[in-house]
């Protein structure tokens, strides 16, 4: 029997894997979206399709992944991996196209070597510390299961429908946010310094909840915002740990809007 691909003014290409995650619900979100259709591929096969041609028929690329990461490593895991040429060569003509993209939650942490890649995306999750911007940081934090209120900074497409402030459950970052570089359009309520945080180096060492003789600065509490990615649009939205956040109608909106301004 052929396979009929569904048909709906905007598809999308969600690329999935290096982080454990629900996919039945994490697919929700997007079944929830009228006249969108996303089509999920996991890594290392969406790296193929990320160029002009691999995104032909696709109006926006939605980044879940978390690639250039070994956590089989025998030592110091994650081991970090290089992009292929080809696929920074794709990526790249992808955004002088202006494909509209879309980042969420761990995308932050995929391609610790590929900084041109995190330029674009706006900040980045270190695993172990390392320099960022030329400037050596300490490994980034984690928290998991977090209440906090989310409130909406700007009146933007990507915030349309939403209340000025809404409550989640989820996990948060307290990593690297180039704030001076990026529009904002979301800010959590909850405290981004060292004393609210787990280290997330120690955590691949065998501490999973540890901050000790980890001195993170106090970060940015944004947890949202767009970017300029040459001549793309592109969101990052730093909710979307789990189930918790992917039912929630909020979040939803969020992303739903986000799809669709990239892709405009």
């Amino acid at each position: 029997m052929p396979i009929i691909r569904h048909r709906a003014p905007l598809q999308v290409l969600v690329a999935v894997r290096g982080h454990p995650f629900d996919r039945t619900a994490f697919d929700a979100v997007f079944q929830s979206m009228d006249g969108i259709a996303a089509t999920m591929v996991d890594q290392p096969a969406a790296a193929l399709l990320m160029n002009p041609e691999g995104m032909r028929e696709f109006d926006a690329l939605v980044l879940y992944d978390m690639p250039g990461l070994d956590f089989e490593a025998p030592e110091n895991a994650p081991n970090y991996r290089d992009p292929s040429p080809e696929l920074k060569a794709g990526f790249r003509a992808l955004l002088e196209q202006g494909k509209g993209v879309v980042a969420l939650h761990h995308a932050l942490a995929g391609w610790p070597t590929w900084t041109e890649y995190h330029e674009w995306l706006g900040g980045q999750f270190l695993y172990h510390p390392g320099a960022v911007r030329g400037v050596e940081m300490l490994d980034s934090g984690y928290c998991h299961d977090v209440t906090h209120d989310v409130t909406v900074l700007v009146d933007h497409p990507v915030t349309t429908g939403l209340p000025e402030r809404f409550t989640l459950t989820d996990e948060l970052y307290l990593g690297e946010v180039f704030a001076d570089d990026v529009t904002p359009l979301l800010a959590s309520s909850a405290t981004f310094d060292r004393d609210h945080f787990w280290s997330a180096d120690l955590a691949l060492r065998g501490q999973m909840y540890s901050r000790e003789g980890w001195d993170h600065p106090p970060a940015s509490n944004l947890i949202g915002w767009t970017k300029q990615a040459l001549h793309s649009r592109l969101v990052y939205l730093q909710p979307g740990d789990g189930p918790a956040t992917y039912e929630n109608a909020h979040y939803r909106r969020l992303v739903e809007n986000a799809i669709r301004w990239v892709a405009a």
